[in-house]
């Protein structure tokens, strides 16, 4: 009797640390990707400040239409297409952004445009200002 309450006793103690991992590595995920949503946040504010180099009138830019909430990474468990998070979180306050690579630029007019190729690779052109791009047309890649 006494080996068997052992061994329930190992095996209890065994799970609860087991389980205690799981929600450390559940919580620490969790703080990593916050924190680098957040960072992405401070990035976008720092790049909405004018910046003195500007490119010349109808420069083309290439890259995904997306919001500046999600930017290239939409929730995968939303169930909603790229284009329908873009068009949800625009509703809800976020702004258009092209998304090439690593950078994205703000999307400022043409709003009719952008709205029709959200969560689409898109050809923009515009003038280009600081972290923003002032859009004057937008047409698909293919």
């Amino acid at each position: 009797m006494k080996n068997t309450f052992g061994n329930l006793v190992g095996h209890c103690l065994l799970y609860a640390l087991g389980a205690a991992l799981l929600v450390a590595l559940i919580v620490a995920g969790g703080a990593a990707a916050l924190a680098s949503h957040e960072g992405q946040a401070v990035e976008e504010a720092q790049a909405a400040v004018p910046v003195t180099a500007e490119s010349q009138d109808g420069d083309t830019f290439t890259g995904m239409i997306s919001d500046s909430w999600c930017g290239a990474r939409h929730k995968r468990n939303s169930q909603l297409s790229s284009a329908e998070c873009a068009h949800a979180c625009v509703r809800r306050g976020a702004s258009y952004v092209l998304v090439d690579g690593d950078r994205r630029f703000a999307l400022r007019g043409a709003e009719t445009s952008l709205t029709r190729l959200a969560g689409e690779r898109a050809h923009v052109s515009g003038t280009r200002q600081g972290g923003a791009i002032v859009v004057n047309s937008a047409a698909p890649m293919f």
